[in-house]
């Protein structure tokens, strides 16, 4: 892109070799010619509503070397321009949970655990669970994890969603084994979910995720998986 805008200006500057005997009108300042990457600028003429810069100035502008071959004026610029941004290199290098992505997941465990506190209140209560009821809690958790899918914007980020859809899925897995249960008459005790191996599971991964969210980092959670 640069070598195009070169050429551009060469072009620009080839015109000043017009001898100024061609020349209608007397030149007259308009202005300053200014290229990215470079500090600096050099004037610029307006002759018959074209504009012209001096050769010698734009090498200088540009760092570049003029010679002369023959009846031939040859500019050659710099392999590469300087520039006026600190490097990549020296940029730091962003870790951990982005932002966006962290806020979003705070909401997606803040759903799913909505959704668990509300089958526990069921099972020892005995409540009725229908399907209907039970909807609305997966949808807005589900809604949730499509938000934080569309946040991802660093490696940890990427990581992290992997485990909050475990976490998802596991929720999903509880729910539908109560709502079997009610809907086949199966007598569900108060307590079961105190013995229930994947109730355990799920809140030892959901304080595991809570426990990223409060260093902003990534770390594997075991019981995630």
């Amino acid at each position: 892109m640069r070598d195009r805008s070169f050429c551009k200006i060469l072009s620009l500057a080839a015109c000043l070799l017009v001898p100024r005997l061609a020349l209608s009108q007397v030149p007259r300042q308009s202005g300053t010619l200014s290229v990215n990457g470079y500090p600096g600028q050099i004037p610029v003429i307006q002759v018959n509503s074209k504009f012209y810069v001096e050769i010698e100035s734009l090498a200088r502008l540009t760092s570049s070397s003029m010679s002369f071959r023959d009846k031939k004026i040859v500019l050659t610029f710099p392999s590469s321009a300087p520039s006026t941004t600190a490097p990549e290199t020296n940029q730091p290098v962003r870790s951990g949970f982005s932002k966006e992505f962290l806020r979003a997941a705070i909401e997606e465990m803040t759903a799913i655990r909505e959704w668990r506190i509300a089958i526990v209140n069921a099972v020892q209560s005995n409540f009725p669970v229908t399907d209907d009821w039970v909807a609305g809690y997966r949808r807005t958790a589900d809604s949730k994890l499509a938000l934080i899918s569309a946040a991802i914007a660093a490696d940890s980020d990427r990581s992290g969603f992997a485990l909050l859809s475990n976490e998802f899925g596991k929720m999903q897995t509880l729910s539908d084994k109560y709502l079997a249960l009610r809907k086949s008459l199966t007598y569900i005790a108060p307590d079961s979910l105190d013995n229930d191996p994947l109730d355990q599971q799920i809140l030892s991964c959901a304080r595991g995720l809570m426990s990223l969210a409060a260093s902003g980092e990534f770390e594997d959670v075991p019981t995630c998986h």
